[in-house]
């Protein structure tokens, strides 16, 4: 299903990445890339999303972001590392029986993954309830800005 005249909507599109025929429909290399477009609509969208960047709005949710992700990473790297360090210099302490052939290194690592499933679950939470609804408010915003740059295209 190969058509050597096919041209796509897609703005990112200026030449197919093999470069062979598709061109000129002769299945030799292209002797030529087409330039890249410039100016125009490309350049009012790009300082929508510059402005848009720069919102309070943006701002906000990109804060709201790090308040959680960095916290959270930080914790479950030191707890990480925790593990692994108590494991290679303590390993009598981790050898040590809880209850019958389990020992503290197994529920240590099976702490592990409790906290990665808790953790993806507390992300998608905080997500949901405090930056799904003003991320999908700033995309709108966005569109409408962008549609408004192309003049009303799109």
């Amino acid at each position: 299903m190969h058509s050597s005249n096919a041209r796509y909507g897609d703005p990112w599109y200026d030449a197919l990445a093999s470069g062979c025929g598709e061109a000129n429909g002769t299945h030799e290399p292209a002797t030529s890339v087409p330039p890249a477009r410039v100016g125009g609509a490309r350049d009012a969208t790009a300082e929508v999303y510059v402005e848009v960047r720069r919102s309070a709005a943006f701002q906000e949710v990109r804060s709201r972001y790090r308040r959680f992700v960095v916290p959270a990473v930080v914790g479950f790297l030191v707890w990480y590392v925790a593990y692994v360090v108590t494991a290679t210099t303590v390993p009598g302490l981790m050898a040590r029986p809880v209850a019958g052939a389990v020992n503290v290194a197994m529920l240590a690592g099976l702490a592990q993954f409790l906290t990665t499933f808790l953790l993806t679950w507390a992300y998608a939470r905080h997500a949901r309830l405090r930056r799904d609804r003003a991320a999908l408010e700033l995309r709108w915003d966005t569109q409408e800005l962008t549609r408004g740059a192309r003049g009303g295209a799109g």
